[in-house]
């Protein structure tokens, strides 16, 4: 609980940062391929039971538009998933955002999504408070950076 509590405290609080002080990183990656190679990202989200469909409108409506702002400069292309059944493979996800930068450097890039909203947002107090409450809503919350394996040109470990 104690935890739990915790990172909320801390979602919250990076929330009401100025934007200047706040900006989204990916990982370093550990590149297979080029560096100037387009990079995917899988952002995997597990809604508490019931607020699904209350995430979804509060993504649609206030996170979803700061990533297609990156459209074009940083991102290639945004796609979102839920699963087919009810408890799907290890049913640990709910709702999944697969992003694809335009490269590593795209990738690592720093980006002020606070300055982004600031833009986008005429209230930028009312999408605090919503981005806020996206996050309420979610059990749990991870990305994989994902790195391609060619198999045309991999080279087979076996002798």
């Amino acid at each position: 609980m104690r935890i739990k509590r915790a990172l909320m405290f801390t979602i919250v609080a990076a929330l009401l940062l100025p934007g200047g002080m706040l900006t989204a990183q990916a990982p370093a990656p550990q590149t297979s391929g080029p560096e100037d190679a387009p990079r995917t990202v899988w952002y995997f989200y597990r809604v508490k039971w019931g607020a699904q469909e209350r995430f979804l409108d509060l993504f649609q409506k206030n996170h979803y538009p700061v990533l297609k702002e990156q459209l074009g400069s940083r991102l290639v292309s945004i796609k979102t998933y839920v699963p087919t059944y009810h408890g799907d493979g290890r049913a640990d996800w709910t709702f999944a955002v697969a992003l694809t930068f335009k490269s590593t450097a795209a990738l690592v890039q720093p980006i002020d999504e606070i300055a982004i909203a600031r833009k986008l947002y005429e209230d930028f107090t009312i999408w605090q408070d919503e981005e806020r409450e996206r996050f309420e809503l979610l059990d749990a919350h991870w990305d994989v950076p994902l790195n391609e394996v060619d198999l045309e040109t991999r080279k087979s470990s076996e002798p």
